[in-house]
């Protein structure tokens, strides 16, 4: 016997299905909803938390990735930099105010394409005194290099700077050198970051020899040596320096006068750029190395006290920068 659907049964099992369909895509709605709401609730709970990891003190003291260069956070690089900078600045581990103030210095420049990483060079420590306060510094900026040497100024300090950085820094997985250029500079000397890297950015990376030639009324780089105010070589040098016995059997002395003297005995540094007068002591007191200050300058050395400092950083305008706020007022 055929059996027939009549018409409202019909219109009762569309409803049925129609009821079906919608219940399924409202279910599908309000999942994809609740997700996406608490997508959003978890992204900006995950930011909010990263936010507060970043601006707390024992966040960076543990993620040295926030604190590997002065200029990472200032810097306008895009891609990997073109030249790549280790500026080593060799001063004394009880000189904590120094550093503080020059991590004022150097973490608020920016370079354009250049990696400039500024670390404080000491020998080893000696008292309980610097042992935690040392370490203290190392957790929150990692800027420091500690070398095995007694404290000395012309007794092979800088020798172990330069001979120890190859196995500090180099990574047998990069083919690439961790540095193009590594700077030895004195803690009262003022660099003007964008300068340099504007300085060096035309010159070799190969056995470069840079910095202000000693004597101070010579032109000639290829006269003497570079003054201790900071000079530069490239890494190729500073891995010669740890290979050869030309350095290590001629440590004492005048650093800066017994490193031209290496690089002279060992035929390096055929790259010569003498920065002078960009590179200078300050005006006073007047010598035959001084002159005043002027727009173009790449360094200012003998910044013995505080008011040298002051004067020199109103004069290059160094707060210019400073963004407007409502929290504080300077005229």
């Amino acid at each position: 016997m055929k059996t027939t659907t009549t018409r409202p049964e019909r219109r009762q099992s569309f409803a049925k299905i129609s009821f079906t369909l919608s219940s399924f895509f409202f279910v599908i709605l309000f999942i994809y909803v609740w997700f996406s709401i608490n997508e959003v609730q978890f992204e900006g709970l995950r930011k909010l938390s990263q936010s507060a990891a970043i601006n707390f003190p024992f966040y960076q003291a543990f993620n040295s990735s926030t604190n590997t260069s002065f200029i990472a956070e200032n810097s306008t690089l895009t891609s990997d930099p073109d030249i790549r900078i280790l500026i080593g600045i060799t001063t004394l581990p009880n000189n904590y105010n120094r550093r503080h103030f020059l991590r004022l210095i150097y973490g608020t420049q920016s370079t354009n394409g250049a990696q400039i990483d500024v670390k404080f060079v000491f020998c080893n420590l000696t008292n309980d005194d610097q042992r935690v306060l040392v370490a203290l510094e190392i957790m929150r900026y990692d800027d420091i290099i500690i070398l095995d040497c007694e404290e000395n100024m012309n007794r092979g300090k800088t020798y172990t700077y330069f001979s120890s950085l190859p196995e500090m820094f180099n990574n047998t997985d990069d083919k690439y050198a961790p540095y193009d250029y590594v700077m030895k500079a004195d803690d009262d000397t003022y660099f003007r970051l964008e300068n340099l890297v504007e300085s060096i950015r035309p010159l070799p990376k190969e056995d470069l020899y840079y910095g202000y030639v000693i004597p101070c009324s010579s032109m000639d780089p290829f006269k003497r040596y570079m003054s201790g105010m900071g000079y530069m070589v490239s890494w190729d040098i500073v891995e010669w320096i740890r290979s050869s016995d030309i350095p290590k059997n001629h440590l004492e002395g005048p650093e800066d006068k017994v490193f031209g003297d290496w690089l002279h005995v060992g035929k390096r540094g055929k790259n010569r750029y003498n920065a002078k007068w960009s590179m200078y002591n300050y005006p006073t007191p007047p010598s035959p190395c001084t002159h005043e200050l002027w727009p173009d300058t790449i360094a200012v050395h003998l910044l013995k006290n505080d008011e040298k400092w002051i004067k020199t950083l109103k004069y290059f305008n160094v707060t210019n920068n400073l963004k407007p706020s409502k929290l504080y007022h300077i005229p």
